[in-house]
Parts: C-alpha cells; structure tokens; sequence
C-alpha cells in the first residue's frame, strides 16, 4: 500500500479505494515533507454513454441515461427529460411537477443514508465495512437501512421499480399514481423524520480533523426552494448564469491517469459541488426547524471542513423526508400523466442536483427527433480537481503519521 525509502521521499499508493461508487486508486508523492504528486485515477473504463445516445430517438434518452448510475438514476433521468422540456419548450408544473420533486426526494433518501451510514461512517469509526461497524453499532445500522429502503420504495412506487425506473418521460409520467398508492408511503416517512434527526445527531458526534478549504462552491439556486430539480446555476464568488450558459463558464479537460475528465472553471481552476456547496448557497432555503438543528449539530450556515459533509448529507437527508412528506399531503392525482407538446430541432439544456452535486445535459436534437449530439457531466468529475486539492492541503499538516496511519 506504501513505500518509504528514508523521510524525505515517501509515496503512498491505495491501490483500490473501497465504499465508493465507481474503480478508483489513489497516488500520492512526498518529498521532504512536502506533497510533491496527487493523483486520483478513476480507472474503471469508459462507458461512452454520450455516443451511445447519438442516433437515438430522444424519448429513449431517460431509459439510457439511467444506467449511468444504479444508486442515482433519477438525477440522469431528470436530466434528460428537462433538457428535451427545455428544447420543446415543455412546462411540467402543478402535481405532475410535485410527483418529480418527490421522486428526486426518494433517491436523496436513499443515496444520502447508504453514503452516510454504509460507506462514510466506517471510516470515523475506524472499521474496514458497514458490515464489521454493524456488530457495535446495530441499531443504528438496522435503523439506516429501514430508512434507506423508504427512500427506494418512493422510487419503486412513482418510477415503476427501485433501480434503473421506467416510468419517467418527457413531458411527465407513462402512468401517475393514485393518492392511495402514495398514502403507505406516507405512513413510514412519519417514522422516517425522527430517524433522519438521530442521523443528523449521530454523525455531528463524530471526530473530525480540524481542516478547511476556501472552496468555490457551485450549486443550483431557486428562488423559493431548496434546489433539487431546477433553478439557476450559482456560486459563492459571483456566479449567477442561466443553465444553458454552463459551457461558456465550465470545461471538461483529459488528465493522463484517470478516465474521467476533470472539470475546471474557464479562466479558474477547482470548484466544488454537492451538499456543502448546495448547503452554503441554500441555506436560507431550509426549513426554520432544520436550520435550528444544523446549529445544534455544531453546523454554521457555511461548512468548509469537507470532513463535516457527513452530517450536511444527514441534514438532506432529513429535508427530504420532510418535503415527502409535504409533497404526499397536498397530492391530487392529476387528470393526464403527460403535457403534451411538438417535437423541435435544437438544443436543450438542464442541470439537477444529483446527491453528490449538479449534474448537467445537453442535447440536440434532428427534426425527426434524433439526437445528434449529448453532453452529459457528472458531479464526480466536477469534484475530482478539488478532491485532489484537498489531499495536497491535508497531507502535510499530517506529515508525521506513520504510513498505515496516513494511508487510513
């Protein structure tokens, strides 16, 4: 895992980084206790989801974008459907809008709680696997899996199934359900809030190295919601742009070790995406009761140590259900699952916040309907520069842990 010939040149080599989505390794060269080389290869291979759309009707675009992610298909799905929206020039609203929103609530739910209590808090804990940290802490791992199984069956009841869903599509639903079909759901998110608060509560009693950066946050902003599906593109150094302006301000380049391209802000550098970007543009947007307990778990309206997102996760975790919540009471099935709209020639554009950060599309699209060209970028390589950044500033003030310590 490392190798260390004398103290002033070490390097440290994680030859396969465990509990994250996707392949990744991870290098680091030290001399003279100075970090000298990060690297963070992403090598699981290409997927080549945008030439595989190339050529293809643009109503099969949300059934193919969600398998880019098993655990976030509906942020590739909604993607897809609003960027053809903004091209037919669709308006999804009313109950129709309400039962996306949902949906989207259902995998932050999901996602937030397997992250938060499966993948992250082992390593606060110090246990290899969710497995092993389940033998101390069983209760706590039984009640994030119930409320994980919530957040999917919010999914399988709207989208058709809980992984890869069928029933979303441009324009709204294949199928809508009823009130009643929602009402069990309903019932377990009456128990889902009190656990989604001790989420919150146990994480903010983990230890955290005391460590910040002074990042470029870029997140949707709404002007009256905290952001999920739609809303302008913002940051916390100026940044207020239409989504359809993204390419002019974010570029995609290929680094030499790693598969995924990395994103940079045209003329800037590393940003960052996901709950504490979201967090700090948003804050104002969440409910009085949860700001008070984001306070009471030792949270400011800005986090800048990223080894507190755990806890910003917990807290959007936590707004979901209760937006559920709120979503299933003022539900009235709506007279037609679709909008009806006319195919166009042209280019869409749209961006929803993934669990880990925005997620953008672009498409466009022939006469016929055909997609001539798609653009698709995920949070993970929008974070990868900043990951990386991180690690050059962290490593140093640890500098004299011995390897195995390093390495954990």
């Amino acid at each position: 895992m490392s190798e260390r010939s004398n103290h002033s040149q070490r390097t440290i080599n994680v030859g396969y980084l465990a509990r994250v989505e996707g392949e990744g390794a991870l290098h680091i060269a030290i001399r003279d206790d100075r970090v000298t080389d990060v690297r963070l290869k992403i090598f699981e291979p290409p997927r080549f989801f945008e030439g595989l759309l190339r050529g293809r009707l643009y109503r099969e675009a949300p059934d193919i974008t969600a398998r880019i992610c098993g655990i976030c298909p509906i942020a590739y799905q909604m993607g897809a459907v609003q960027a053809m929206e903004s091209l037919f020039g669709v308006r999804v609203d009313g109950a129709l809008r309400d039962l996306r929103r949902l949906i989207y609530c259902g995998e932050w739910i999901e996602s937030h709680v397997l992250h938060v209590a499966m993948l992250h808090a082992p390593d606060f804990l110090g246990y290899e696997d969710g497995i092993a940290m389940a033998k101390d802490h069983p209760e706590t791992v039984r009640m994030a899996l119930r409320l994980k199984r919530i957040g999917n069956e919010i999914i399988r009841t709207i989208g058709g199934r809980e992984v890869h869903p069928v029933n979303l599509r441009v324009g709204g639903f294949y199928r809508v359900p009823t009130r009643r079909e929602l009402e069990p759901l309903r019932e377990q998110l009456e128990w889902a809030q009190e656990a989604a608060r001790s989420l919150v509560r146990w994480t903010a009693g983990f230890p955290f190295p005391e460590f910040e950066r002074d990042y470029e946050f870029v997140a949707l902003r709404h002007s009256e919601e905290y952001p999920i599906m739609e809303g302008k593109l913002a940051s916390n150094r100026g940044l207020d742009l239409p989504i359809s302006d993204y390419d002019d301000h974010f570029a995609e380049e290929h680094v030499e070790h790693s598969n995924a391209l990395h994103s940079r802000i045209i003329g800037g550098g590393a940003y960052l995406v996901g709950p504490l970007a979201r967090y700090a543009l948003n804050f104002d947007r969440l409910p009085a009761s949860i700001r008070d307990l984001a306070r009471e778990a030792g949270l400011s309206e800005v986090v800048r140590n990223p080894f507190r997102s755990i806890i910003v996760r917990a807290i959007e975790a936590l707004l979901a259900v209760e937006e559920s919540i709120r979503l299933i009471d003022s539900y009235i099935t709506p007279t037609a699952p679709t909008v009806e709209y006319q195919v166009a020639a042209g280019t869409g554009y749209a961006c929803t916040e993934a669990p880990r950060g925005i997620c953008y599309h672009r498409y466009t699209v022939d006469a016929d309907g055909l997609i001539t060209d798609a653009k698709i970028v995920p949070p993970t390589s929008q974070n990868q520069l900043s990951i990386e950044d991180d690690l050059r500033h962290f490593v140093p003030r640890f500098i004299d842990l011995d390897d195995q310590q390093l390495v954990w």
